[in-house]
């Protein structure tokens, strides 16, 4: 019997926990390690920053759920991976033994990487966490008792853009239905190179797509954007041209911010050398493997990926859910051929599939690949994406407490958009 390790309950940890111990947990153990108790699903935190949405709906009690499927659930931190003892060392000591290793811890918020951002000492907001967003909404709270100018945005480096624009334009649907947006001037900061860029190099109409909802949404812009610091109240920005040469200083002033960090690996994998690029994010071979521990996988957003292309200000490529739940699928499928002695087979597809909310409208993009070139690129708008958000989160909710092992996204999107097949 062999003890596979899930480090890390997220979007891609959970389901691939219940994806693993239907494939493999007949005549193995399957352990999921996660350091809180409860699942989040992310992609509501942007309505959970303006009040729409409480925490309560959008998470759920791991351990209830792992344990009716005969999954293990371990609600501790790790602090120590060591490969070589094929071990993991929790917060208080624990050790943990497995014969293979699939990690999913998702980022490290690389806030350090200009000072004065983030929420915890810092002057700007986030939505990356479900804490996080939570004292957004303080602020958005404060924000409505004395309005002011709003800066939204991501520093550069940063790789995740979908989370920003759908916040700029939640906020402004917000502040509209307050009856405070003609008090409230809003500013879009991005390193990305021009707008709709997303960290894929833009996807059908994209850019001209988002340019006109910010345009329409009185948003003003500034890209291939570098942020030097932030004080109390103020950004100081560089536009850079395309060769990356700075041509302006900007210091916006602003009463709320909202800037998402660039992403980095969390300290415990990171520490861990021999398996992580530089930044600390675990590099994997086109099976999802890692290779130099050949019984260590990973997924997730704490892989590592090479930007889709060059740009004038660094920033780095997103990892979305539909691409995640490839990559958990093909490590399902690797680690029966591995235990069988065979040669690995599955590949993830790597699509993108994204389904961004704006307020009262939305925008649904599908990038097959998402490195280019593709073999579809297509790019819509309308009232149905911001329906097809609200119906996706109710539906992904549910099928993580019934513990459900189908394609998640593949299956929602192919009956959403009619598309018959997403690889």
């Amino acid at each position: 019997m062999a003890h596979i390790v899930v480090l890390g309950g997220g979007i891609g940890g959970l389901a691939g926990a219940y994806e693993l111990q239907e494939a493999h947990g007949k005549n193995n153990k399957i352990t999921l390690i996660n350091e809180r108790d409860h699942f989040v699903f992310v992609p509501s935190n942007p309505w959970i920053a303006v009040g729409w949405r409480k925490a309560k709906e959008i998470t759920i009690d791991i351990a209830k759920y792992t344990a009716k499927k005969g999954i293990e659930f371990i609600g501790k931190r790790v602090d120590e991976i060591k490969p070589k003892d094929n071990e993991l060392v929790t917060s208080d000591g624990q050790i943990i033994s497995y014969d293979y290793l699939v990690i999913t811890t998702g980022p490290k918020l690389a806030f350090g990487a200009v000072d004065g951002s983030g929420p915890n000492g810092g002057f700007t907001q986030s939505i990356c966490t479900l804490d996080h967003a939570e004292t957004c909404y303080e602020d958005v709270k404060k924000l409505l008792e004395n309005p002011g100018p709003v800066v939204v945005g991501a520093i550069q480096g940063a790789s995740c853009f979908g989370p920003a624009y759908e916040y700029a334009f939640i906020l402004d649907k917000y502040l509209r239905d307050n009856k405070i947006r003609d008090k409230v001037e809003m500013t879009y900061v991005s390193p990305e190179p021009y707008i709709g860029h997303l960290g894929l190099g833009g996807v059908g109409d994209s850019k001209g797509i988002m340019e006109s909802a910010f345009r329409h949404r009185h948003i003003k812009f500034v890209v291939n954007a570098s942020v030097d610091k932030i004080e109390d109240g103020k950004m100081y920005v560089n536009e850079h041209d395309k060769k990356g040469e700075i041509i302006n200083k900007q210091e916006l002033e602003f009463k709320h911010s909202m800037m998402l960090p660039p992403f980095a690996g969390v300290d415990s994998v990171a520490a861990v050398e021999e398996i992580c690029n530089p930044k600390g994010f675990v590099i994997v071979d086109e099976y999802q493997r890692n290779p130099t521990y050949d019984n260590i996988y990973s997924a997730g957003v704490c892989i590592a990926i090479p930007p889709v292309e060059a740009t004038p200000v660094p920033l780095g490529t997103p990892k979305t859910g539909y691409m995640i739940e490839s990559m958990m699928t093909a490590i399902t499928e690797n680690l029966g051929h591995q235990m069988r002695g065979e040669e690995l087979q599955a590949k993830p597809t790597w699509n993108a599939i994204c389904l961004a909310d704006m307020g009262d409208t939305g925008a649904a993009f599908v990038a097959l690949p998402q490195i280019p070139p593709r073999n579809v690129t297509w790019f819509k708008q309308g009232k149905w994406v911001h329906l097809a958000k609200i119906a996706f989160e109710k539906y992904f909710i549910r099928k993580m407490k019934k513990g459900t092992t189908e394609p998640y996204y593949e299956k929602f999107i192919n009956k959403l958009m009619g598309i018959e097949r997403l690889s």
